[in-house]
C-alpha cells in the first residue's frame, strides 16, 4: 500500500474564471489498483483528473493525502490523451525526467534502453520523437511517465484515437504496471476498455459523482439510472 493513500476529497471543486467545473466531491481512494473514470464528453473527466493530480485550481474543499502534498507531487506523473514531446531523440524524452532528477547520464541511458525495449521501442532511440507514429508516441509518453517509477500515474484517454494493435499494446503495459504496484486512475470513453482494466469505476456527469462501484459488479448493476443509461448507450443529459 503506497503512503500517498488514502487521499481524500472533501468538499473539493475544480474552478476556472469562477465556474465550477467539478464538484463539490467527496471521496476516499485507496493506494490499490486501477480506478477508471467514465462519463459522457463534457462530464468533467479530465478536470477530476487534473483537480487529484494538482494542476487544475481548487476553488473549495481540500484534497487531503498521506503525506505532505508535495511528496505525493513527486511521486506521481501524468500522461495527457495528446502525447507532449520534447523535440528530441526518443533517447532524450526518456533520460530528461531522470536527469532532472539528478541521476547520471549513464545511469539513466541504461534505464532508458530497458523501458525502451519493454515498450517496444528498443530500435527507435536515435528516432525523433515528433516523427513517431501516435501510437509509439503514447508509449514513449508512457515509458517517460513510468521510468521515474511512480507510485499514482494518471492517464487520460490514453487511447483515443489509436488503432486495436496499438490499444492492446499500451493495456498490456498499463496491466504490468498494476500488478506490479503503481496505482493508476484514468480516464476513457472506451467501455470495453473500462471493463478490461478497471478495479473501480467513477461515473462523472456534468461535473458530480454520480455512481461509483467494482469494476465488475458496476458494468452489471450500476447504482443510478444515469449510470444504466449512459452504459446502455442512451444520451444522457
Amino acid at each position: 500500500m503506497s503512503d500517498l493513500f488514502p487521499v481524500r476529497l472533501e468538499a473539493a471543486r475544480a474552478t476556472r474564471r469562477g465556474r465550477t467545473l467539478v464538484g463539490p466531491v467527496d471521496l476516499e481512494l485507496d493506494g490499490a489498483g486501477t480506478t477508471v473514470v467514465i462519463g459522457p464528453n463534457g462530464a468533467g473527466k479530465t478536470t477530476f483528473l487534473r483537480m487529484l493530480h494538482g494542476t487544475a485550481r481548487l476553488g473549495g474543499g481540500r484534497i487531503r493525502w498521506n503525506c505532505t502534498t508535495e511528496e505525493a507531487r513527486h511521486h506521481q506523473c501524468f500522461v495527457f490523451q495528446q502525447p507532449v514531446m520534447l523535440r528530441r531523440t526518443v533517447m532524450q524524452n526518456l533520460i530528461y525526467p531522470l536527469r532532472m532528477r539528478g541521476m547520471s547520464r549513464g545511469e539513466a541511458e541504461d534505464r532508458a534502453r530497458r523501458w525502451a525495449a519493454r515498450v517496444g521501442l528498443g530500435s527507435m532511440l536515435t528516432r525523433q520523437a515528433p516523427v513517431l507514429s501516435g501510437g509509439e508516441r503514447q508509449k514513449l509518453a508512457l515509458a517517460r511517465a513510468m521510468i521515474t517509477e511512480p507510485k499514482l500515474l494518471f492517464l487520460d484517454e490514453p487511447c483515443a484515437s489509436l488503432d486495436g494493435r496499438a490499444m492492446r499494446e499500451i493495456e498490456e503495459i498499463l496491466q504490468e504496471a498494476r500488478a506490479g504496484g503503481m496505482r493508476l486512475i484514468l480516464s476513457t470513453h472506451d467501455m470495453g476498455q473500462a471493463r478490461r482494466l478497471a478495479d473501480e469505476v467513477l461515473f462523472l456527469l456534468h461535473g458530480w459523482l454520480h455512481d461509483r462501484g467494482a469494476g465488475p459488479e458496476f458494468f452489471t448493476q450500476p447504482a443510478t439510472p444515469q449510470a444504466r443509461a449512459f452504459l446502455n448507450g442512451d444520451i444522457v443529459e
